[in-house]
C-alpha cells in the first residue's frame, strides 16, 4: 500500500456505540482516509470525501455481492435492487421508478397533507405525545403500506420486519442474530402476497406482479422487489421525522423562524437528515486494485461506507455538530449518493416536510417531556422512544 493504514480496534456496532456513534465518528475520521476496522476486518471511509468517491464510482466499488458486512445477509438479499449493478440494478429499479418521479409524489401530496392533518390534530388533541409512536410512525405507515400495495392483514408487523432488515446488514453480531427470524417471517409474509396474488391494485406490488407476467423480470425476484421499498420507506422517514422533531423540540428559536417561513423547510429538511443520518453506513466491495484519499485498496476488498460520519465531517461543514436550519445542507450524504442513492428519498422527504409544515401552523412549541432512547439497530439511527409536549398555537383546537 502506498500509506499505512490506521487501524481501529473499538467496536462501531457494540450497543454503547449504536446508541452513541459520533465519539467514534470523530476519532476515525482523525485517524485518515481510510481505516481498517479490526473488529469487523473491513476497510472503512469515514470522511466525506472518501465516502462520496466510493459512492459516486459504481463500477468500482460494486453493490452486486452485498452491502451486508455478514456473508449470510449477502447471499440471502442477491439480486435485489440495494444487491445489484449496471444493467440489472437499472431493470429492477425502472420496474417501480415513474412511482417515485417528482411528478407521481406531486399526484400523492393531498393524501398526504390529510394524513398529516389528520396525525397532528390527535396529537394536538392528546398534548402529551410519543414523537416517534404518535407522529414519526403514524405518518409513513399510513401511507407506504398502501402505496407498496401490502394486504390488510399482516401490517402489524411491517415495521417490526423493516427494522430487522436493515438489523441484518451489520455484521453478524447478536443484534443480526436477532433479526434472523423477523427477516424470514417478512420473506414468507412477502412469498405468499406474490403466490396468492393479493397486492391491492394499482399499487408498487401490482407492478412488480405485472413485470413479472410481461417477463421483464423473474417472477422468483418479486417478493424481494416488494420489500426492497418497504424498510427503506418506513425506517428513514420515522428516523427523519422523528429527528427533526426532538431537534426542534431543543431549538426552539429554530422552530420559530419555520414558523414564520415555512419556505425554510426543504433545507431544514436537509439539514435535519445532515445531522440525524438514519442510514448509519452500507458496504461496497472494491472490483479492482483502486486508490482513495492515498491509500490502495486491493481488490475485492470490502469498504464500509459511513454516511453519517461523512455528515459531520468538518472538511465540509462548518461547525458540523451544530444543528443549522440556514445552512446550505444539500450536499449531504444521509439517503447517499450516486446510482444507489435512496429510491424513496423523495417520498421521505414529502412526508417529512408536509407533517412539519401542518405542525408550524398549529403547533406553537415543541418541548422535551422526558428522557428520550434510540433503537438499537446496526443500520438505522432513530429514536425509538421520544416524550415530547406539543403546545398549540393560538387559535388551534386542542
Amino acid at each position: 500500500m502506498s500509506i499505512t493504514v490506521p487501524r481501529y480496534g473499538a467496536d462501531i456496532y457494540s450497543t454503547a456505540a449504536i446508541l452513541d456513534p459520533y465519539p467514534h465518528y470523530a476519532e476515525l475520521r482523525e485517524l485518515g482516509p481510510v481505516v481498517w476496522l479490526t473488529k469487523q476486518k473491513v476497510y472503512a471511509v469515514a470522511r466525506y470525501a472518501e465516502c462520496k468517491q466510493v459512492l459516486l464510482d459504481d463500477e468500482t466499488f460494486v453493490s452486486g455481492d452485498g452491502v451486508a458486512l455478514n456473508a449470510l445477509a449477502n447471499r440471502l438479499g442477491r439480486g435485489t435492487t440495494l444487491n445489484s449493478d449496471g444493467d440489472e440494478h437499472a431493470l429492477k429499479r425502472s420496474v417501480l421508478a415513474h412511482r417515485l418521479t417528482p411528478k407521481a409524489l406531486r399526484t400523492m401530496g393531498r393524501a398526504v397533507q390529510d394524513e398529516a392533518e389528520r396525525i397532528v390534530d390527535a396529537a394536538i388533541a392528546k398534548q402529551w405525545v410519543d414523537g416517534v409512536q404518535d407522529l414519526a410512525t403514524a405518518l409513513p405507515t399510513s401511507i407506504v403500506p398502501d402505496l407498496v400495495g401490502w394486504p390488510k392483514d399482516g401490517r402489524e408487523n411491517l415495521l417490526r420486519w423493516a427494522g430487522a432488515t436493515f438489523d441484518s446488514l451489520g455484521p453478524f453480531n447478536r443484534h443480526a442474530l436477532g433479526s434472523a427470524k423477523a427477516s424470514a417471517e417478512m420473506m414468507a409474509f412477502s412469498r405468499r402476497v406474490v403466490r396468492e396474488r393479493s397486492v391491492l391494485p394499482g399499487s408498487m406490488g401490482a407492478d412488480v406482479l405485472a413485470a413479472a407476467d410481461e417477463n421483464r423480470i423473474e417472477r422468483s425476484q418479486c417478493p424481494a422487489l416488494m420489500i426492497d421499498y418497504l424498510a427503506p420507506s418506513l425506517d428513514t422517514t420515522i428516523g427523519a421525522i422523528s429527528g427533526a422533531l426532538h431537534l426542534f423540540s431543543r431549538h426552539p428559536d429554530q422552530w420559530q423562524a419555520v414558523r414564520q417561513d415555512p419556505g425554510l423547510l426543504p433545507n431544514a429538511v436537509n439539514e435535519v437528515v445532515r445531522y440525524t443520518s438514519p442510514l448509519r453506513a452500507f458496504s461496497r466491495r472494491a472490483a479492482r486494485d483502486v486508490e482513495v484519499g492515498g491509500v490502495t485498496l486491493p481488490r475485492n476488498a470490502r469498504v464500509l461506507v459511513i454516511y453519517a460520519s461523512a455528515n459531520r465531517d468538518r472538511r465540509q461543514w462548518q461547525d458540523p455538530d451544530e444543528f443549522d436550519i440556514t445552512r446550505d445542507a444539500s450536499a449531504q450524504l444521509g439517503f447517499g449518493s450516486g446510482v444507489h442513492g435512496c429510491a424513496g428519498q423523495g417520498l421521505a422527504r414529502l412526508e417529512t416536510r408536509t407533517i412539519l409544515e401542518v405542525l408550524a401552523t398549529r403547533v406553537e412549541r415543541i418541548e422535551p417531556a422526558g428522557p428520550a432512547s434510540y433503537a438499537v439497530n446496526n443500520v438505522i439511527h432513530r429514536f425509538d422512544r421520544l416524550p415530547l409536549r406539543l403546545v398549540a398555537a393560538e387559535g388551534t383546537a386542542s
